[in-house]
Formats: C-alpha cells, sequence, structure tokens
C-alpha cells in the first residue's frame, strides 16, 4: 500500500483487484485508484515544488468519473485541501468559488476541466490537466506494490480534507471546511446505519460538488470496498434499466429524481413497466435526500416496486444527522432519528428550552410544539472558510445551529422547513434568495425584486421572482421574463434560475421597510387562482 496513506483511502491490499469506479463502460479497480492517486499526487506536488501541500487548496473541475476520484484521492494525499468545482455552474459561480478559497492549484480533465485553465492563467495558479496525465497513470497501475521513490506526506484525521460550498443568508456561498477525521466519522456512522457491504455497488448519478453524491454516494461505497457505477448524464429510462439489470444493490438521489424516473414509468410499455418493477424490487436499499420527499411519490415509489424509500435529513455542515431506520419503519413525511454518533436537541430558540433529546421528548413540552433541530457530533465541520463571525454566529455551546424547524412525533422527527424564508430548497439543493436579488438587482430594467419558494410537488419548492421594473421597462410579466430569463442564465447555476415571474408595482413591507416574504408568497398565489 506504502506509507502515510490518508485515513479516508486507506485500503487493504486484499481488495486491490476488486472493482472500485465504473464509468464510460470501463472498470478500473482498486489497485488502478491507488497507483493513479499516488501518481498525481506526486506530480502535483512536483509542480507546485513542494514536499506537502500543507493544506493549500486546489480546485477541480472534470465529469464524474474515474478521473474524478483519482483527483480528489491524489489531493488529500499530497496534503492539500479538495475544493470540487461544479460543471454545470457558469463561469461566474466557479470563479468566485476559486477566488473565496484561495486556491494554490487548479485541475482540470477533459472539455469540462479546460474551462479553468483561463481562469488559472490569469490568477498565476498553476493548471494541472488530468487527462494529459491518464495514459502515465494507466502505465503505472501496476505499481502498487511498489515502495514509494518518495514518500508522500504524513496526514492524520485533524487535516483538513475539503471545503465545500453552501449558501447562506448574507447571498454569497460559504466555504465548508472538514477535516478527515470529519468525514471519517460521518462515513462510518452511515456504513452502521445503512449496512455497507463489500458486495454493494450502486448507480450514482448525483452531483459531486454536494455532500450527498461525495460522502454519501461515493467516500461510503469505496470506504467500504464497493464499486461505484457512474451512471452519466441523467435519463430515467437509462436508469431504469441499469436498476433494474441486477448489477446494482444501492440507489441514492434526490425527490425531483424520484419523480421524474416515476413519470417514465408510467409514460413506458406495459413489457418495460413489469421488467422495470421486478428489476429493482431486488436493490438492497434506496435512499430519498437532500429536499423533502412528497408522500405521494413515496407511496407511488413503493406501489411499483416494493421499496420504501428511506428518507433522511443531512446539510454541508454536519453530514447526516438523522435517518429513517434500515431494519423497521420508514415513515413517509419524516427524516427518522438520529443516526449513530449524532447529538441531537429541538429548542425553541427565543427562549433556549430543549423541547427533545435524542428522541426523548421532555416532559415540558406541549403535544406538536416545534423547535429548531440543533446538531453536535465528530462529524459536525470546524468552520466556515475565513469566516470567524459566521462561524461563531452559528454554534451554540458546541451546538451547530441548522436553521431547520421541525416536531417530534412518536419518536421521528418531521421536518416543517427552514427557519430563514431566504434559504429556498429546490430539487435537493440549498439556495439563496438573497444571492439571486442581488444579480437581480444588478441588471438596467430591475428597480428592485424579491425571490421566494412557492410549493411545487416535485421540486419540493419552485424558484419565483416578484420584479419591481423601472420606468420604461417591459410592464408585463411574460414580457420582461423574456429579458431576464437568458441573461440570468448566463450567470446563475440553472437550479437557481426563477421558475415563476411576476412584475409588481412595489414589494409588500413593514413598517421598518422589510419585504414581508409570505406577501411575496401569497401575489403567486393569487395569480395561480382562477378568476
Amino acid at each position: 500500500m506504502g506509507v502515510n496513506v490518508p485515513p479516508l483511502i486507506h485500503r487493504p491490499r486484499e481488495w486491490s483487484a476488486r472493482a472500485a469506479v465504473i464509468a464510460d463502460s470501463a472498470s478500473h479497480t482498486y489497485e488502478e485508484l491507488e497507483a493513479g492517486s499516488r501518481l498525481q499526487a506526486r506530480r502535483l506536488l512536483s509542480r507546485v515544488g513542494l514536499a506537502d501541500l500543507d493544506g493549500a487548496r486546489v480546485g477541480f473541475l472534470m465529469e464524474p468519473g474515474f478521473e474524478y476520484v483519482v483527483t480528489q484521492w491524489a489531493i488529500w494525499r499530497a496534503g492539500g485541501i479538495a475544493v470540487p468545482l461544479c460543471p454545470d455552474h457558469p463561469a461566474r459561480e466557479i470563479e468566485y468559488v476559486i477566488d473565496d478559497a484561495d486556491c494554490g492549484a487548479l485541475i482540470g480533465a477533459g472539455e469540462t476541466g479546460g474551462r479553468i485553465e483561463g481562469p488559472a492563467r490569469e490568477r498565476g495558479i498553476p493548471f494541472h490537466d488530468a487527462s494529459r496525465d491518464a495514459s502515465a497513470t494507466n502505465a503505472d497501475s501496476a505499481a502498487f506494490d511498489a515502495p514509494d521513490p518518495g514518500p508522500l506526506p504524513p496526514v492524520g484525521l485533524d487535516r483538513p480534507a475539503m471545503i465545500l460550498y453552501t449558501s447562506g443568508t448574507t447571498g454569497r456561498p460559504k466555504g465548508v471546511v472538514t477535516t478527515h477525521g470529519q468525514i471519517e466519522a460521518h462515513i462510518r456512522s452511515l456504513l452502521d446505519a445503512w449496512r455497507w457491504e463489500r458486495d454493494d455497488r450502486i448507480l450514482h448519478v448525483l452531483p459531486l460538488h454536494h455532500t450527498h453524491g461525495i460522502v454519501n454516494a461515493l467516500c461510503c461505497p469505496l470506504y467500504a470496498g464497493a464499486a461505484v457505477e457512474f451512471g452519466g448524464s441523467f435519463d430515467p429510462a437509462r436508469t431504469w434499466e441499469r436498476l433494474a439489470s441486477g448489477d446494482i444493490s444501492v440507489f441514492m438521489a434526490v425527490p425531483t429524481i424520484y419523480a421524474k424516473l416515476l413519470r417514465a414509468w408510467e409514460a413506458a410499455e406495459d413489457s418495460d413497466r413489469g421488467r422495470w418493477s421486478r428489476g429493482v424490487s431486488a436493490l438492497r436499499l434506496m435512499v430519498s435526500g437532500s429536499a423533502a420527499l412528497p408522500v405521494r411519490v413515496f407511496r407511488r415509489w413503493e406501489e411499483i416496486t416494493g421499496h420504501r424509500l428511506l428518507e433522511r435529513y443531512g446539510m454541508t455542515e454536519i453530514g447526516m444527522g438523522l435517518s429513517n431506520p434500515y431494519d423497521g419503519e420508514r415513515r413517509p413525511g419524516t427524516v427518522g432519528q438520529p443516526l449513530p454518533g449524532v447529538g441531537l436537541r429541538l429548542v425553541r430558540p427565543a427562549t433556549g428550552r430543549v423541547l427533545a433529546e435524542g428522541v426523548e421528548a421532555l416532559e415540558a413540552r406541549e403535544p406538536g410544539e416545534s423547535g429548531e433541530i440543533r446538531i453536535r457530533g465528530p462529524m459536525v465541520f470546524s468552520e466556515y472558510w475565513r469566516r470567524p463571525r459566521e462561524t461563531a454566529a452559528a454554534f451554540v455551546d458546541g451546538w451547530f445551529l441548522t436553521g431547520d424547524e421541525a416536531v417530534l412525533e412518536d419518536g421521528y422527527y418531521r421536518l416543517l422547513g427552514r427557519r430563514s424564508v431566504d434559504i429556498l430548497k429546490s430539487g435537493g439543493y440549498k439556495i439563496s434568495a438573497v444571492e439571486i436579488e442581488e444579480l437581480l438587482r444588478a441588471h438596467p430594467e430591475v428597480r428592485d425584486c424579491a425571490v421566494v419558494g412557492i410549493p411545487d410537488e416535485d421540486w419540493g419548492e419552485r424558484i419565483a421572482a416578484a420584479v419591481v421594473p423601472e420606468p420604461g421597462a417591459a410592464p408585463r410579466s411574460d414580457a420582461l421574463a423574456e429579458r431576464l430569463d437568458p441573461w440570468i442564465r448566463e450567470r446563475l447555476a440553472r437550479y437557481k434560475v426563477p421558475r415563476a415571474w411576476l412584475c409588481v408595482g412595489d414589494l409588500p413591507r413593514n413598517a421598518m421597510g422589510k419585504v414581508r416574504k409570505p406577501a411575496v408568497q401569497a401575489l403567486f398565489d393569487d395569480r395561480a387562482r382562477p378568476s
């Protein structure tokens, strides 16, 4: 195996011939992953002229697949902090992350990764083309058992491992720093709760810049010695075929994906429906997360596959906090109970009164009384990158304030939503309304605006923008939307782009001049009602 291997990627020698990553019709073993990441780590250190990256941030951009995993492991082996960038993001958002994280190097692969070669050159940052290194990596795969000619730096559990970006109420994404030890604690909790096995194979269809896709669906199976099959760009019919093939044992997705799969099943021929349902019924585990799972989707999925989807709750700062049980009742509309190693309190923020600890309700609690979920444990993040005030404000007495409202009902937690109306959840993404508003106000035809979430069965919340146009701008909602929609799509990730637009003469405000978001939501409700 070699020496100084970070705990997150230390694998027994007997796993060397096992399949680790399946992508683009090719299967790669743990031996290839080990050798490729070791070689790329040495190249990375050589190109920056260091023996240890010592916490330098390395941004990387590429499509999901073997090169992604090799790159992630290589950064960790070299002592760096991995900063995954999203292929779907526009240049403006990618460059924001590069600058905010103060990346010391960038790695790209293929046409997608080539997008950051220019920003690297402009900033004087070393750029590494992982695709060019692929042939040399493959040639070196047989070096799995060879001694390290130049030992890589020792990487312990207390070293920072990754920065993932999540939106906050201030409107700009914040970098969430987690150590190797915190990620490992997250993984161990899920291996225990969800019974990961070496013979598992997960079909991976999730983005690789979020905890759900990176830790739950990638790091967990690889830590267990299982296989990860990347499904490529999501296609419902192709996904059904793979799920029903008999090769797959685990699947994880956001509610939007399950809704699309249901629609594809309904539209399919009877013969395909029967074959798909029979095949999927053999899977060991199917998980839904990142947004509330509609009860109708839960019920319908069980009807056609026999699976009661396992819904869980987590966020970038804490990893996974709660889960419905692997064995036992999975209740629709709930996120279950605290995972192994997770401390949880339900608290009334205004008074600090604790309503529940774990799954035990306190006697002072009134039936149905809700509070804020607060979490502590070895998997909770270290800090918001270079934001000490925000970090301090996020904790009280060592408990992380999630900002999510919930109620404890018969030992299971049911989420009621965000305590902040400025944090929206759509399609499994947590989105800052303030960030979208700030961008819209930069458009010459927008005087003011308010962005809200309106309920949507498939997306959880649909992003909606109420716009006060400048005098002389398009006065109708449809005309203004035609002008704003393409403009904002060039500047924001597609899941942040409003799906509903409304022109208004003014925004509803309170006596202090603050926009009343519930009243803005009502404007969209009124428009939806028949006259």
